[in-house]
């Protein structure tokens, strides 16, 4: 019965997330708020609401392992399973900001989480942290974007992100934001007591659990939307998709966990903040060797999460 709830969870949080997309970023549209603007904010932060929702209701529901195992497994199913399939399908050419600026800055906070998490714990101060450097990225995005006045950025963002319907009514905006809204919370709140119960009934860490079956699951949408980008030739935005995500991953559903309630973090969670930074690392390296992440790297990105996998469920 639980994996059914858990099923039926995940279909809420993506669908939830789907619907809140759609409906905000057609209210901001009747706002006359900046497509770019739209998908740099909005839709990036509607594709880690299911990571929010999780680890939000793991953190008020006491299982910390879980919060933080979601984050960091989803983190790292992003950049070995998302990009590694996405590179195979095709070469993924990668943009210069995205290089100079955005994975270093996702280098050094997950270097930053490491460092929190040294003392087996994220402290609410650590989490406000997290937050006040997740609206300086989020600010400092949002303005390098409009001082570049590019329009190709702006359409690359919102229809490679998963395009937005059709205007809509102000109404029926409103309610779909609202049903997105009930959607991810509900969701989240079924995935975490659902997950729960099964690493009870199996033997299972709350830890294997959220890196496993829970990470996999709210990384969907991301894994979605790469998939589709890279099949419709948007190669460009699959890489930038995944870094952003990530980024909101560690400091805003971290932070918000975190403030809420102080994060215990286990040993083996320690250890998969050091693998997160690590492959992080690697990513970086790999794109700026030539700009791009090609075939032979997405398939050493895919050998290398399926043996962490491994290393996971054995140990």
């Amino acid at each position: 019965m639980s994996f059914i709830i858990l099923i039926i969870g995940f279909f809420f949080l993506i669908k939830g997330a789907d619907l809140f997309v759609d409906g905000t970023s057609s209210i901001a549209r009747k706002f006359n708020v900046p497509p770019m603007v739209i998908g740099l904010t909005i839709v990036a932060m509607g594709t880690s609401a299911p990571e929010a929702a999780v680890s939000i209701t793991s953190s008020l529901a006491g299982q910390n392992d879980m919060s933080v195992a979601n984050v960091v497994g989803s983190n790292f199913f992003n950049i070995l399973v998302v990009l590694g399939v996405s590179a195979i399908l095709a070469k993924l050419p990668v943009e210069k900001n995205t290089i100079r600026k955005d994975t270093p800055f996702l280098i050094l906070i997950s270097l930053l989480l490491l460092l929190f998490g040294i003392n087996m714990n994220v402290s609410r101060i650590e989490g406000i942290i997290l937050l006040v450097l997740f609206a300086y990225f989020l600010y400092s995005t949002v303005m390098n974007a409009k001082s570049t006045s590019s329009e190709s950025v702006a359409e690359t963002a919102t229809t490679a992100e998963l395009e937005v319907g059709e205007e809509m009514a102000m109404g029926k905006t409103i309610l779909l934001s609202i049903i997105g809204i009930i959607g991810i919370i509900l969701g989240g709140d079924m995935v975490v007591n659902s997950a729960t119960n099964i690493a009870t009934s199996f033997g299972m860490s709350a830890n294997l659990v959220g890196l496993t079956i829970v990470a996999i699951g709210t990384s969907l949408p991301e894994f979605v939307t790469s998939v589709i980008a890279v099949r419709k030739g948007e190669t460009e935005i699959a890489i930038g998709n995944v870094i952003g995500s990530n980024i909101f991953n560690i400091l805003l559903v971290l932070g918000l966990a975190a403030t809420i309630s102080p994060i215990n973090i286990s040993m083996f969670a320690l250890i998969d903040i050091v693998f997160m930074f690590a492959i992080t690392i690697l990513l970086y390296f790999f794109i700026k060797k030539s700009n791009s992440l090609v075939r032979y790297q997405g398939i050493i990105f895919i050998v290398i999460y399926l043996a962490y996998m491994t290393y996971t469920i054995i140990r």
